[in-house]
């Protein structure tokens, strides 16, 4: 999940094992849920309510930017086996 513009906030930086973790809160603590990121940072090893809220605005970017077109579709390539 990482993007390059969360991977290049250097001590900002993610391990795969937080992004997991920040996954699994976000499908938990919904953005009803009261005192959603203290939550979701609960649940996140090494990152605090500020962090993991300024990962989802980062994420929410992302996402905009994709969905918007603004970022091009890779061209993958199929294998062989159908995999």
């Amino acid at each position: 999940m990482a993007s390059s513009s969360m991977s290049s906030h250097g001590s900002d930086s993610w391990t795969a094992k937080q992004n997991k973790a920040f996954e699994r809160a976000l499908a938990v603590f919904d953005k009803d849920t009261p005192d959603r990121w203290h939550n979701v940072a609960k649940c996140v090893p090494g990152k605090n309510a500020e962090e993991v809220e300024r990962h989802y605005e980062l994420l929410m970017q992302d996402l905009s930017s994709i969905e918007s077109g603004r970022v091009p579709f890779p061209n993958y390539r199929a294998t062989r086996g159908g995999a």
